[in-house]
């Protein structure tokens, strides 16, 4: 049977009902309002009386009501009164009328009508106004759904207020009007050429399928937030020309138990009727978490997992179905969803690389403006960890700088203060410090630049600055890398401890006090030493053995200890000693270079913000106190 027609039987029905209840209604005012006309209300002493006069031809009683209807006169003249009799006057009443010889009958109540006009009220009205509530938010989903159809679901999946809860709603786009190929994703070369497979299959099919060969059911995009995973999924739609529908993996999620499943299953239905296509599902671990027995364990969660494992055993692949996902926390996720057959392909997409940093920069600089001569590389090389998303951020707050000053173009100068924006948030300008205070956070930054400047292999200091921002920070020292570095070693390791007490030791050695400005200083320390004992095997005591489990690798979430409590105390002695070993060759360093400490504090006090060049001028001029620079290696 047709759908349009069982929608119009249903709605057809539905208008019957409430006529039929809109007639019952009308009918009984309307009876009511007749017999108001006709019947006219005496009392009782005049019923009397007219019983006297013989005016009375009939009279009727209801048994166990005090009512009495009676009439005067016969045909035209013929009237209807009521009356009601007094308290305890039945006999005297009775006795009246026959001694007047009235024509006298007696009744017994009947009380249906009313019972049905009560049943109706009581029951009916509420029906009417639910089914009405009902067909109302039907009306209004099918018109979110584009579908403006008066229908009301009565089947399927229970008593619903429409079948749109049972639809995935995922966005369908076409291949084309994703907008986005491969040419606009930069820095993900080996995740682009992993997916570039996937592309050609949906593209060219037989020839996989002449050799033998089948495209893989599902690839997971991992990485951390911001590197591009729903950018490439779309651009393998774009390459393919195929349809892509895109679904969130909260959306699967229902309050009513079934309803995420039957969202799977619609989800992989309009996939095979509109095949070769893409299926992703963004932040899938909301639905593919690890089942286990635990008492916070979710049913719908569950059942909505087990549809989609089955849903992805049970398709047929050679019609061109490709099922990605993307998300930050593959540790959670359930292992019958990562097995061959269902997602045969694991795609790190990491954070970018110096290279990679550069191109990104280079496609969202191509919507902008910029002067002529812009370097990108030294924002990439001022950005290492930063995510694709960051480096667009920079771009934007580069022209949004521009025009706030009313240039029409970006200069190089608006990228390296949006680079600061992102890093350490805007200046702000409403915090004030004292004399005295910005004395402190001269020398503080001052003490970070000499330790880093006079290490061996140290990254150079480009920038400091004591101007407040918005993320907190009062000032800060930016070193940047000439080149990209993926190992460190103990001593490199050692010598960024060294580096991040450098603020704290300028203060304890100049003021001989501590202030609270060290915190995230020590916070980084302390961090990296306990990575080093943990997870790196650079301890002296401990050697090559982790003593940790990272967490969240994509979130940051740092590391669990999986260690008993007494190694865990012996893990707290090392790293305090490791952060300990770093404040003393801070304060070595600095006692060496106190005199420059002082020149460039104050420097630096005076002009708030001085350059890396600056810097290194001050610090190697020889006037008598030049330092003892680290000599260049051995060729």
């Amino acid at each position: 049977m047709d759908m349009n027609d069982n929608k119009r039987r249903r709605s057809m029905l539905l208008y019957i009902l409430i006529a039929i209840v809109a007639y019952l209604v009308i009918s009984q005012a309307l009876g009511s309002g007749l017999t108001a006309q006709r019947v006219q209300e005496v009392g009782y002493s005049q019923f009397v009386d007219m019983v006297e006069k013989n005016e009375v031809t009939a009279a009727q009683t209801t048994v166990g009501s005090s009512e009495i209807t009676f009439t005067t006169g016969e045909g035209d003249s013929q009237q209807v009164y009521t009356t009601v009799q007094w308290p305890g006057a039945e006999e005297q009443t009775s006795q009246l009328l026959e001694e007047h010889d009235v024509d006298t009958t007696a009744s017994i109540q009947d009380t249906s009508g009313d019972l049905w006009l009560m049943m109706l009220i009581s029951y009916g009205l509420p029906i009417l106004l639910f089914l009405g509530i009902g067909w109302w938010l039907n009306r209004r989903m099918k018109k979110a759904m584009g579908d403006d159809g008066p229908s009301m679901n009565f089947g399927g999946g229970g008593f619903g207020m429409g079948g749109g809860l049972g639809k995935s709603n995922a966005k369908e786009i076409k291949g084309e009007d994703t907008g986005v190929t491969f040419k606009d994703v930069a820095g993900q070369d080996e995740a682009k050429e992993s997916l570039e497979e996937i592309v050609s299959f949906l593209k060219n099919p037989e020839k996989y399928n002449e050799i033998g060969a089948r495209c893989p059911r599902g690839a997971l995009l991992v990485g951390p937030p911001g590197t591009g995973k729903t950018l490439l999924a779309k651009a393998v739609a774009g390459e393919a020309g195929v349809t892509f529908f895109q679904i969130a993996g909260s959306a699967f999620v229902e309050m009513f138990v079934g309803r995420g499943a039957a969202k799977v299953r619609d989800l992989f239905k309009q996939a095979n009727e509109k095949a070769p296509c893409i299926i992703f599902i963004d932040e899938i671990d909301a639905v593919g978490k690890r089942r286990d027995a635990n008492l916070s364990s979710n049913d719908e969660r569950e059942q909505t997992l087990n549809q989609l494992l089955s849903e992805m055993d049970g398709f047929d692949n050679h019609k061109g179905i490709v099922v990605l996902a993307a998300t930050n926390r593959p540790e959670t996720l359930d292992q019958a969803l990562l097995r061959p057959g269902r997602f045969d392909r694991r795609i790190p997409v990491e954070l970018p690389d110096l290279t990679g940093r550069e191109a990104i920069l280079k496609i969202h600089a191509n919507d902008v403006k910029m002067e002529p001569g812009i370097d990108l590389g030294i924002v990439a090389r001022s950005t290492p960890g930063a995510s694709g998303a960051d480096l667009a951020n920079i771009i934007n707050e580069a022209a949004l700088r521009a025009v706030r000053f009313g240039r029409r173009r970006v200069t190089q100068e608006d990228l390296l203060e949006s680079v600061d924006v992102v890093i350490a948030g805007e200046k702000k300008k409403s915090t004030v410090l004292s004399q005295h205070e910005k004395e402190v956070v001269a020398y503080h930054e001052t003490g970070h630049a000499i330790v880093a400047a006079t290490q061996k292999g140290s990254a150079p200091v480009s920038k400091i600055t004591i101007v407040p921002r918005t993320s907190g920070a009062l000032g800060f020292t930016m070193q940047v890398e000439e080149d990209e570095h993926f190992l460190t070693t103990r001593q490199e390791a050692k010598d960024k401890i060294a580096v991040l007490c450098g603020g704290r030791a300028a203060e304890e050695l100049i003021f001989g006090e501590m202030t609270t400005g060290a915190s995230n200083d020590i916070e980084k320390a302390t961090q990296l030493a306990r990575s080093m004992v943990t997870q790196y095997g650079m301890s002296d005591r401990f050697g090559m053995v982790q003593l940790g489990q990272p967490a969240s690798r994509y979130l940051g979430g740092g590391a669990q200890l999986t260690c008993s409590e007494g190694t865990a105390q012996e893990i707290d002695a090392e790293v305090q000693a490791l952060v300990e070993e770093g404040h003393q060759a801070a304060l070595k360093t600095l006692r060496e270079n106190r005199f420059k400490l002082h020149e460039i504090a104050h420097y630096l006090q005076k002009k708030e913000t001085i350059t890396g060049e600056e810097f290194m001028n001050i610090l190697t001029r020889d006037d008598g106190f030049a330092p003892k620079m680290p000599t260049p290696p051995a060729e």
